[in-house]
């Protein structure tokens, strides 16, 4: 019997010593391919904030649908990479991350709590980010981002903070960074300190070139600092939804076009473009907002393919997403099987413009008074809500009334809470009624848990296949560019 214990033990460590050394070999092949990559010189990161499978599946279904497909999907030009993974996304202290958590995760390869900006969680250590190492290796630098600049998602590449909504303190840094251009929405100018300069300021002080118009972003020359933000935006922060967007509105996608011109030099670039307002779509469950800026947010992702096209031995892009957001699935207990994603084309206005628009005006005309009937026609043109059903109806006329006679008519903070998130109970009624009928439905106004989708096409794109966390995304980076 003892010999027959010694045997077994011998076969476990013998066993044990094999598992090692494959573990060992694997991750020294894998080290070895990377060494073995040729160095990216142009290095593209996309991050679709709150995207994940969900809002890609949905907005490749209302291609489909809208083409004339009635079944299946046409791809955006990022699931055509030939290099695709997914990634977990969990922070410090929750499975559930925020986009403070996950930037840091994905700028510096470290985790943290979220709400937390390139600090560690005892808040006595700050992180290097890969924008930060690939300006010290001489490249010049782009933070580009659909929402404003000292939100969590950008910032997390260029700043330290203990609490992200430490707006000031960031747009400061951004000021002081000496990245060479940063493009998208408007830094919060509303939390600059009384008697204190604002950093757009400071920017202009400092010799930086501020583009606020189409004209003056497309009169932009490389060798200067650079800031162009969206200035016509009624939102007054970020760009509007691409579905609100009108006339001489700037895209993101000319943001990273102009980037690329600015950017382009013999040692290279770093480029990170955050599709931020699919996030915002999200947390407001309006699922033909996030749809269609998942388009636009493809339409930038297309000029970074462009620069590939040109420069196919010298350029990675990478496309991810931070985490996903809403809860957002595709079916619906009301439609069964069914689904119809051309009712997603219906809406013609996000939420954000017919808030501003419509409820807004009618409110300030009618107080706590009016009637649903004043607002129908156009409720039909903009959402293309016809035929309501007793309990559609129903749905409409309760978030009327809560909307018009406000904390009145709140059953309880939980349920408002679960009915609207917060929201205008009319608008998100509108976008749950029509995505409803489209097959659509949500479980939150807030993050979800689920692993994200990476792609990559380029230089070293075969390290973004597989199944890693977003930590690692900063790893693979680091292999293709240092």
């Amino acid at each position: 019997m003892k010999k027959m214990f010694i045997l077994i033990l011998t076969l476990l460590f013998g066993l044990a010593g094999l598992f090692a050394n494959a573990q060992q070999e694997t991750e020294t092949a894998a080290k070895d391919v990377a060494d073995q990559v040729a160095k990216a010189k142009y290095v593209f990161l996309f991050i679709g904030d709150g995207m994940a499978l969900p809002q890609i599946n949905s907005a490749e279904a209302y291609m489909s649908s809208v083409n004339g497909t009635p079944v299946g999907v046409k791809q955006l030009a990022f699931t055509r990479f030939p290099a695709q993974g997914m990634t977990t996304t969990y922070d410090a202290l929750s499975f559930i991350t925020d986009s403070a958590s996950a930037g840091t995760a994905i700028a510096s390869g470290n985790k943290t709590e979220s709400g937390v900006i390139n600090y560690n969680v005892a808040k006595t250590e700050k992180f290097t980010t890969i924008a930060e190492l690939a300006k010290n290796a001489g490249m010049k630098v782009g933070i580009l981002s659909s929402v404003n600049l000292d939100h969590a998602t950008p910032a997390s590449f260029y700043a330290k903070e203990q609490s992200r909504n430490n707006y000031y303190n960031i747009s400061m840094q951004m000021a002081d960074s000496d990245f060479d251009y940063f493009a998208g929405g408007l830094v919060r100018l509303d939390k600059t300190p009384k008697g204190e300069k604002s950093a757009l300021d400071v920017m202009k002080e400092r010799g930086w070139q501020i583009a606020s118009t189409r004209e003056e972003l497309n009169a932009l020359t490389p060798g200067t600092q650079a800031y162009a933000y969206y200035g016509t935006s009624f939102t007054t922060n970020s760009l509007d939804y691409a579905m609100d967007q009108e006339g001489d509105d700037v895209s993101l996608s000319e943001y990273v076009q102009k980037g690329i011109e600015l950017l382009e030099n013999e040692k290279g670039f770093f480029m990170m473009v955050e599709g931020g307002k699919i996030d915002w779509a999200c947390h407001a469950n309006d699922a033909a907002a996030s749809i269609k800026n998942t388009i636009a947010f493809d339409d930038a992702i297309q000029k970074g393919i462009d620069f590939y096209n040109a420069h196919p031995d010298e350029t990675v892009i990478i496309v991810t997403g931070d985490h996903e957001t809403g809860g957002l699935t595709l079916g619906f207990a009301g439609t069964k099987y069914g689904s119809a994603f051309d009712e997603i084309g219906k809406q013609k206005m996000s939420y954000e413009a017919f808030d501003a628009y419509v409820i807004k005006p009618y409110k300030e005309a009618n107080g706590s008074g009016g009637k649903l009937t004043d607002l129908m026609p156009s409720i039909e043109e903009n959402f293309g809500l016809t035929g309501l059903s007793d309990y559609e109806q129903a749905m409409l006329e309760d978030a009327f009334n809560r909307t018009m006679k406000g904390e009145e008519a709140v059953a309880s903070k939980t349920q408002d809470y679960l009915l609207y998130g917060g929201y205008n109970p009319l608008s998100v009624t509108l976008t749950h009624l029509l995505n409803q009928r489209a097959g659509l439905a949500w479980t939150s106004y807030s993050h979800t848990g689920v692993p994200v989708a990476t792609f990559a096409l380029g230089i070293g794109q075969d390290l973004f296949n597989g199944y890693y966390d977003n930590t690692d995304i900063f790893k693979k980076m680091s292999q293709i560019m240092f």
